[in-house]
């Protein structure tokens, strides 16, 4: 993930789940592993989409959880380990802005050891 000259070091990662519990069990794993400084949770959600050629739709929960850019291969793949679904969303979003303590906080956070 290539950082461009006009967003911060930070990211958000988002994936999505088919029940509010393995939403909050990527969650506090994530933060405990300080691979996130924090997780949001949110839902449930109606998904409308394609899968095995067809046209499906479920309730989900979305999980956004706030990190430094550099922790983000090691997030996708615990989250990849950790999620239910074949193929799981999970996509991170670059923050062009952000308050400058706030970016603080979540380098610091994922930068430490506990």
């Amino acid at each position: 993930m290539k950082q461009s000259e006009n967003s911060t070091s930070i990211i958000i990662v988002t994936t999505t789940t088919d029940s509010e519990e393995e939403a909050r069990r990527i969650a506090q794993s994530m933060v405990g592993k300080r691979l996130a400084a924090c997780a949001q949770i949110s839902g449930p959600i109606e998904s409308h989409f394609w899968w095995d050629g067809k046209l499906d739709s479920a309730k989900e929960w979305q999980c956004r959880l706030k990190t430094s850019r550099n922790r983000y291969q090691e997030l996708e793949k615990e989250i990849e380990k950790m999620h239910s679904y074949e193929l799981p969303q999970i996509v991170a979003i670059d923050v062009s802005a952000a308050l400058s303590g706030f970016e603080q906080w979540i380098r610091d956070e994922t930068n430490s050891t506990g």
